[in-house]
């Protein structure tokens, strides 16, 4: 059975919102800081930690199957709805607050 569009964009939400979070947060920075103090700054595993691109793959390797698998129940739209509305909050409070 095909992944409904509803799970893949939410999927897809929480895979911003865990990219994000893990890469730029400020509540991640010990996380952040911890992989650099480490590994070192200059490291690959480092730099997976605060490049987007790097770690939005790393995420949908964990996301994608949950949501193919899980996507059409409750707690997963749930926790991936909660995920969405904060990325999207942050998002409108960064873009227009400033205005």
């Amino acid at each position: 059975m095909p992944m409904s569009i509803t799970a893949f964009l939410l999927a897809l939400a929480l895979i911003f919102r865990v990219t994000r979070f893990v890469t730029a947060d400020a509540l991640a920075e010990p996380f952040r800081l911890w992989v650099e103090r480490r590994y070192g700054e200059e490291s690959r595993r480092a730099y997976l930690v605060s490049c987007a691109w790097c770690a939005s793959i790393w995420a949908s390797i964990v996301i994608v199957p949950a949501a193919y698998v899980w996507g059409d129940t409750v707690w997963f739209q749930l926790v991936a709805l909660i995920a969405a509305a904060s990325y999207l909050y942050g998002l409108a409070a960064t873009n227009l607050d400033n205005h």
